[in-house]
């Protein structure tokens, strides 16, 4: 299990998933309170249609999170020093050991929710590290488009889990309250006033490359949903300059479309919208 020391002396935990013939890797964010190890099945269709990823559980979270916390389960997803400036610098310190490792490989990063904020942010500040970005969950960071209130509003009736709004289909909800690794504290009690307000911003005016992008949510998606995904879409194309921008809002899904009842066609978008601007290596034919 690799690992790297922050700039804060904390050891932040990433996994590596190698593809046999890698035609590109993949830079995978997890969302608030949760970890990478929930992404198993989409890494698989990655890893065998032949990206490589990267995952890494972020600052406070996961199994970086319990070591940073001495194995305190109650202070999963609580950041720490340096709060949200920090997880985003340590996910870029990962950007750069994947560059270094794949110097001839083009880099997807693929972030959601929450990590969609912190692709956003490294989009901004590093346009030149990225071939690709995939954002899902996702939603322009700016007020009245991100839903600060209760996300489990509309299914509050079910008297359930109190993470349907995570996916239609119930279990989602039930393992993710089960597993050691999560929480389900809201971010703003996680992150508190101060840190949750910078994940405002908008997308960076003249970006200065064009970085194809998809974005992609859930029609029922309470965070930020197809209105805001649709703006934030304008606003790359618009301010940052980009032309290549693609947007897929999938009916009946919530939040998480990657642990939907229809993920199997979500990872199908996902992989044919890549497959056509990461072709694959051409190999020599037999005729040279």
């Amino acid at each position: 299990m690799p690992e790297f020391v922050d700039a804060y002396g904390i050891p932040i935990v990433y996994d590596v998933y190698e593809a046999a013939e890698p035609r590109a890797v993949v830079q995978l964010l997890h969302g608030v309170g949760e970890h990478a190890g929930r992404y198993e099945a989409l890494i698989e269709a990655l890893v065998a249609n032949g990206y490589t990823v990267y995952a890494d559980d972020h600052r406070g979270h996961g199994r970086t999170g319990l070591r940073q916390w001495g194995g305190d389960h109650g202070k999963l997803g609580r950041l720490g020093p340096g709060g949200v400036d920090a997880a985003r610098d340590a996910v870029w310190t990962l950007t750069q050991r994947i560059r270094d490792a794949h110097p001839d490989l083009p880099l997807v990063l693929l972030g959601h929710s929450w990590g969609s904020f912190l692709a956003q942010m490294l989009l901004d500040r590093h346009p030149e590290a990225f071939d690709a970005v995939v954002l899902s969950g996702t939603a322009l960071r700016w007020p009245g488009s991100l839903n600060a209130g209760d996300l489990n509003g509309p299914w509050k009736h079910l008297r359930g889990s109190g993470m349907e709004w995570l996916s239609s289909d119930e279990q989602v909800g039930r393992d993710f309250i089960d597993d050691p690794l999560t929480t389900s504290t809201p971010l703003l009690r996680l992150f508190g006033p101060i840190e949750a307000a910078k994940l405002f911003g908008r997308p960076r005016r003249d970006l200065g490359r064009d970085v194809p992008m998809l974005l992609m949510v859930g029609r029922d998606d309470t965070v930020g949903g197809p209105r805001s995904v649709h703006l934030l879409a304008d606003a790359y194309r618009e301010r940052s300059g980009l032309t290549d921008v693609t947007v897929r809002v999938y009916p009946g899904a919530r939040h998480e479309i990657f642990a939907e009842l229809q993920q199997a066609e979500v990872r199908a978008d996902l992989l044919a919208w890549l497959d056509e601007r990461l072709p694959t290596r051409a190999t020599p034919s037999s005729a040279d």
